[in-house]
């Protein structure tokens, strides 16, 4: 795990500065910091409107009585994609508004939730027990 952090810590910022580079000698410094600054407020606008969106999908699961734990992780998604976003660059700025849309944040989020439940049923060895019968002559095996 620290090697995998210390590569995106190391690589990321260095791909940022490349691609404002790029972008700066194409459109101008001036125009480059100006587009980061309202990709920033954009994404802000944009998150804040998802933030409440997933919210009230939490709160109507939890009034309904059932476990919001997709809207949870939406919500972290959520909150990974404002540090992108608010994070100077093109990279992070793509990936950022990639979390914001609803489909992806969602398929996302039930993908995390199906990986955790794997991982915690394999831990825990559980075994279930039940009545199953064969086909072949219907005999009751317990």
């Amino acid at each position: 795990m620290f090697r995998i952090l210390f590569l995106l810590f190391v690589t990321v910022p260095l791909v940022e500065i490349y691609f404002l580079i790029q972008v700066g000698q194409e459109i101008g410094a001036l125009s480059t910091v100006l587009l980061c600054i309202l990709t920033a407020a954009l994404g802000a606008i944009l998150l804040r409107i998802q933030g409440m969106l997933t919210l009230l999908r939490a709160r109507e699961k939890l009034g309904r009585g059932e476990i919001p734990a997709d809207n949870l992780l939406e919500g972290l998604i959520l909150l990974i994609s404002g540090v992108l976003l608010l994070t100077p660059g093109f990279v992070t700025d793509v990936i950022g508004f990639l979390c914001l849309v609803p489909s992806l944040r969602s398929m996302l989020a039930l993908k995390m939730l199906h990986r955790a439940f794997q991982e915690d049923l394999r831990k825990r060895n559980i075994t279930v027990e039940g009545e199953f019968w064969e086909e072949d002559n219907q005999r009751r095996l317990r």
